[in-house]
């Protein structure tokens, strides 16, 4: 299954690597501009495709659009695959390095003659990057962190992505002659914010053998990576790696938490059923000679004399002492959110109008939103001049009157500056109803120059919500160094919210911080940081993050009605 971050990436792909060989400017901002159009399109491109709503859609022409057809139809591009062929491999692994842009990969290869990574972490060290135009000896030392990170993360997927594929792959799986049931297991069942393997447990009918002969012959698999009675790892012709577990019904709970993980929840589980006089075998647990049926999870975790725990929090950080002493949280749920915080509009660099994502909002069951497009100083995104303002306001007025059981706030995300000013005086901040503020430039700063920088920004009584506090992109950037202890006793000295930005790139506030933040005083906002109402999604993702971090609905700040929202902003704002 295609979705349509794959078919912008094949687009934007083929724009780079044109860039790459020197090929006309316009022809590379055309197929930039179609994957800007497919990466917002709010409906099914599919449908659009077949309806010829997607031939009509801005930024979209002939030759974009057939290679979109080319990709939902058959998940690939010959064109892309042949621009591949055409580019140095070490020129396409250097564009993914965060910071090193084509137009820095065309001057490190037409310069230095590099064209592997190996030759450009042997320049960054010698000293020959720093010496280009343009780059100097910061450049080259992030350089050497970029291909690190990249050498790192190379065998991880985001977790939407993985989602995306492991519900496909159990589609295919429930195809297979003997098998009832098939439970996606693992970190995606866990919900960690980055995924190398998919993990499956299947229940079947029968003996597993017919199965595994089956498996062999599935749609996709390329080869057997390894098996065994029980388990069987397949590698996917896309290069996934899949590790299947082969069930029963009477065995079904006690594989479920098995496969769910993670090793240091199951380590722990298997620690504690030793000291009940239970041993944990691969074929289930066992008291002396008797084998044991679990056939759901909460009969395993009840025969261990402990609540059910959500899988979230099987990370093995303190969840099993707190349910064998009754202190584990009520977790959030996607109902108790009801405020949509954090988007774009039409107005900045959304693709969405106000009316259309306050018709989204409210149809997928919130009372409020928050729209929050990008502040004067963010030009690369359009940002709001003051002269926007009046007229974005009137909209969401005009909105406002039509809507009389929901309401739409009028919100801004203004630039932290490099001084920790914020984008607009106070005058202008002060006609929002309320401000998140975040860093989106000068990210290179030293943790000391960051830490001032944004407990600077804190002093300003207009900020409600710090957004994306520590500015990681996912598989790509390193959070910016800064001291997290500080921010977060300012922001609970001054009554600021911090965010879990449900972007599925960024997913930050990280959650192993969130529990140090709210023990601190903090509370947390949810923001969607969605540039098109198919974001709507992205709030998901940010629960999931709540609860890995054990946060319930009266930690978390959009959790409240309209006036409990509307009111911490006025107290943050009184706090001068």
């Amino acid at each position: 299954m295609v979705d349509k971050q794959q078919v912008a990436r094949v687009l934007e792909d083929i724009a780079s690597f044109m860039e790459l060989k020197g090929e006309n400017p316009f022809r590379v901002r055309a197929y930039r501009s179609a994957a800007r159009a497919i990466a917002t399109f709010p409906g099914d491109l599919a449908e659009a495709l077949a309806t010829g709503e997607l031939a009509e859609t801005k930024g979209i022409g002939p030759a974009t659009l057939e290679i979109i057809a080319e990709v939902l139809n058959t998940g690939r591009s010959r064109m892309l695959e042949d621009l591949r062929d055409e580019i140095p491999p070490g020129l396409v692994e250097m564009l993914q390095i965060s910071g090193l842009g084509v137009a820095k990969v065309r001057q490190i290869y037409e310069t230095l003659h590099i064209d592997t990574l190996a030759e450009l972490e042997e320049a960054a060290r010698d000293g020959r990057l720093e010496k280009l135009p343009r780059f100097g000896k910061k450049t080259a030392e992030n350089i050497l962190k970029g291909i690190a990170f990249l050498r790192q993360s190379s065998a991880y997927r985001l977790l939407h992505h993985a989602r995306s594929e492991a519900q496909a792959l159990a589609e295919v799986l429930r195809t297979l002659p003997g098998v009832t049931e098939v439970y996606v297991v693992g970190s995606v069942r866990r919900w960690r914010e980055v995924i190398r393997d998919l993990d499956f447990v299947l229940v079947m009918k029968g003996p597993p053998g017919p199965v595994v002969e089956t498996l062999g012959a599935a749609s996709g698999v390329r080869e057997f990576v390894s098996s065994t009675e029980r388990a069987i790892t397949l590698r996917f012709a896309s290069g996934t790696v899949a590790d299947v577990y082969l069930s029963s019904p009477e065995r079904l709970g006690y594989d479920l938490v098995r496969a769910t993980g993670s090793e240091e929840h199951w380590s722990q589980l298997a620690a504690r059923a030793r000291s009940m006089g239970l041993v944990f075998e691969e074929s289930g647990p066992r008291r002396e000679a008797e084998l044991l049926s679990i056939t759901r999870e909460e009969d395993l975790y009840r025969l261990l004399d402990l609540p059910w725990i959500a899988p979230e929090l099987r990370e093995g950080r303190g969840e099993i002492e707190a349910a064998a002493s009754g202190t584990l949280p009520c977790l959030l749920e996607p109902g108790d959110v009801r405020g949509f915080l954090h988007c774009h509009t039409v107005y900045s660099d959304g693709s969405s109008t106000i009316r259309e994502w306050a018709e989204a909002a409210r149809k997928a069951g919130y009372s409020y939103l928050g729209i929050t497009d990008h502040g004067t100083a963010a030009a690369y995104a359009g940002g709001l001049r003051a002269e926007d303002i009046a007229r974005q306001h009137a909209e969401i007025d005009e909105v406002n009157r039509e809507c009389r059981d929901f309401k739409v706030l009028k919100g801004v995300e203004a630039d932290i500056l490099g001084d920790g000013s914020l984008d607009y005086n106070d005058e202008i901040l002060g006609s929002f109803d309320f401000v998140i503020a975040s860093v989106h430039s000068r990210l290179g700063m030293d943790a000391g120059q960051m830490t001032r920088r944004i407990l600077k920004a804190m002093d300003n009584p207009h900020m409600a919500i710090l957004g994306h506090p520590t500015g990681r992109l996912l598989l790509s950037r390193d959070p910016y160094p800064m001291d997290l202890e500080a921010i977060f006793e300012k922001a609970a000295e001054r009554g600021i919210a911090v965010e879990i930005n449900a972007d599925p790139q960024r997913l930050d506030l990280d959650w192993r911080l969130v529990r140090d933040a709210v023990g601190r005083g903090v509370t947390i906002s949810l923001g969607a940081d969605a540039h098109g109402v198919n974001g709507i999604a992205n709030m998901e993702l940010g629960v999931a993050m709540a609860r890995k971090g054990w946060l319930g609905k009266e930690q978390v700040l959009n959790t409240r009605h309209l006036e409990g929202f509307l009111e911490h902003v006025a107290r943050r704002r009184a706090r001068r």
